[in-house]
């Protein structure tokens, strides 16, 4: 399987975010800091998993900052979204946002995007049963 990261796997749809933050049924949530997981089951077509990542600016105050950490969060699921496994035919809009206020490394970033991408996949697992 190729690690690539492509288009049709960003979320961009302006809809589609609102309908994911918003409160409904359906919605899940995971903390696993320095980030929380959102995820909503989506109707659209196309890839499976689409995702989109907030560093809000209250946290990292420096847009330099600001980029590294999107970069750490992005390259952490790009190695490990194979960790996220979804039935047949369930497509999923979910959203990566960091909650520390100081700069984390790259492993720590790693392991909180495996355990987001764990509690996800166990939210499929028992529904199924």
């Amino acid at each position: 399987m190729s690690l690539r990261l492509y288009k049709r796997e960003k979320l961009c749809s302006v809809t589609a975010i609102e309908n994911l933050f918003a409160r409904k049924e359906g919605n899940g949530s995971a903390m696993a800091y320095p980030l929380r997981a959102v995820w909503r089951v989506s109707e659209r077509n196309g890839a499976s998993i689409q995702f989109l990542i907030s560093i809000p600016k209250k946290r990292l105050r420096h847009a330099v900052d600001r980029v590294t950490m999107r970069r750490r969060v992005r390259e952490a699921y790009r190695l490990n979204r194979n960790a996220l496994t979804l039935p047949e035919g369930v497509n999923i809009d979910m959203a990566f946002i960091y909650v520390a206020d100081s700069m984390q490394p790259y492993s720590r970033i790693e392991s909180a995007v495996i355990k987001a991408l764990n509690k996800i996949s166990s939210t499929f697992v028992t529904e199924e049963q």
